[in-house]
């Protein structure tokens, strides 16, 4: 083998492993989740973990990358920081799990271990998910509220009238009285 062949042997094995070694090397980027907005948590060169929060519960469901189709397995393990999580796996491709341990503050680690296709594979992630709203009278019920404020807008006018009305008419009654 010449000199320059084994070069460019060297040089591409070189390349090959610095991409690999810096796409493993970048920390995934965290995802904050809000209300029914399904977002990838995490990904490999296969798969895209993708989840929902809806609720109390997160919903997740896998994809392939090749061709977006839903994986469905029995053989699946949901981890938040290191502690397995338990899920339910109800509606077909869908699984669901408690999204309590991923609100609070900060972001948490999500591992998603899943075989499929005769593979077993490791999908980590960084995830928060997002506070619900706190309730107010206001936004959650803004047609009663416009309701009520035009009833008392026209309360208001009534009365304005009604006085008006009233003023005049002793305008009048001053000047018959003064007449006669």
């Amino acid at each position: 083998m010449s000199p320059l062949a084994r070069f460019r042997q060297v040089a591409a094995c070189s390349a090959l492993a610095l991409v690999f070694r810096s796409a493993a090397a970048e920390p995934p980027k965290p995802v904050e989740l809000a209300a029914n907005v399904p977002a990838v948590i995490a990904h490999s060169a296969l798969l895209d973990v993708e989840a929902t929060a809806k609720g109390d519960v997160l919903q997740i469901s896998i994809r392939r990358v090749s061709d977006k189709t839903l994986v469905n397995t029995d053989d699946l393990t949901i981890a938040i920081d290191g502690k397995n999580e338990p899920f339910t796996h109800e509606k077909g491709t869908v699984y669901e799990l408690a999204v309590n341990d991923l609100r609070g503050e900060g972001v948490k680690d999500v591992d998603v271990t899943v075989a499929h296709d005769g593979i077993r594979e490791i999908l980590s992630g960084k995830a928060s998910v997002a506070e619900p709203p706190t309730a107010s009278l206001l936004r959650d019920h803004k047609q009663v509220a416009w309701w009520v404020l035009n009833i008392v807008i026209i309360l208001i006018a009534a009365m304005a009238f009604s006085r008006k009305k009233s003023a005049k008419e002793e305008e009048e009654d001053e000047k018959e009285e003064e007449e006669s």
